[in-house]
């Protein structure tokens, strides 16, 4: 049965997960056993619940206690609850709650690459992109167009962040992923070495001389595959680009040369994903 505490003091030790510590707090790097994050709504949360994520407290809106998110209390056991009027809140977090409930989490151990790729034929390479918001919506692509794993490399944009796990829709939480390379010097030649020694043949997204069109049989063929993806503006770095198998290019009309990094991700997803 949830603890319901009412909130009278927006200073208690508590409420520092939803009020006072960053980002980067909250991941605890050094010890990332100990790390937090924090999922946002009822739907979110649930799949979290549903993925064998564990619930340290929720922070919501006094309605929701009896309304929307009944079933995921119903499925949380002794943790705290926090709620107050929707002023409050906003008051205590800066900002407006969207669906009324915030949830702190215990980060996962994340697994090793080897872990990730066994049994996969597509993965999603992500290199250095930071807006989490188009992480968020890569990784809801990678779970609906058959991305088997998405692979982040050191430079990338957490994942569990607040506002990538939210605009996932939770599907952070269906779809294994992962680190390729702890530091920056780890890629791109360490990391495509690692998936080539896997079975993996590369293809970075990006415009060149050289580069094949998305629906080129050849893609398709691949047993494995490993969807490389650049960083928002300068997409991927040259020697990315150069030390990939396949140089792809998704076709365009109206004197468009390029799309933003999420839309075509579901693009490429889509065309390259393995037919039979």
């Amino acid at each position: 049965m949830a603890e319901i505490i009412e909130i009278r003091d927006l200073s208690a030790p508590g409420l520092d997960v939803y009020a006072r510590l960053t980002e980067a707090q909250l991941r605890n790097r050094l010890e990332p056993e100990k790390g937090i994050f924090i999922a946002e709504s009822p739907k979110v949360i649930s799949r979290a619940l549903d993925a064998g994520y564990k619930p340290l407290s929720y922070l919501m809106e006094r309605r929701q206690i009896d309304g929307p998110a009944r079933e995921i209390l119903a499925r949380s056991g002794n943790v705290p609850v926090y709620t107050a009027d929707r002023e409050v809140l906003a008051s205590l977090t800066g900002y407006a709650l969207t669906r009324g409930v915030l949830c702190a989490m215990r980060r996962p151990i994340l697994p090793s690459l080897e872990t990730l790729c066994a049994g996969a034929r597509r993965v999603a390479v992500l290199e250095g992109i930071v807006d989490s918001t188009n992480i968020g919506a890569i990784f809801r692509s990678a779970a609906a167009l058959h991305i088997d794993a998405v692979l982040l490399t050191p430079t990338c944009c957490d994942p569990l962040c607040r506002r990538a796990v939210r605009v996932s829709m939770g599907t952070v939480f269906q779809v294994p992923w992962g680190r390729i390379g702890q530091q920056a010097s780890d890629w791109p030649q360490a990391g495509l070495a690692q998936l080539r020694a896997m079975g993996f043949a590369s293809a970075a997204m990006a415009l060149s001389d050289d580069s094949v069109s998305i629906d080129d049989p050849r893609l398709a063929a691949e047993e494995k595959l490993a969807i490389v993806l650049g960083t928002e503006g300068d997409g991927l770095a040259p020697q990315t680009i150069a030390d990939c198998d396949y140089t792809v290019r998704i076709p365009m009309s109206h004197g468009v040369d390029s799309l933003n990094v999420a839309a075509a991700s579901a693009v490429a997803f889509w065309e390259l994903r393995v037919r039979d």
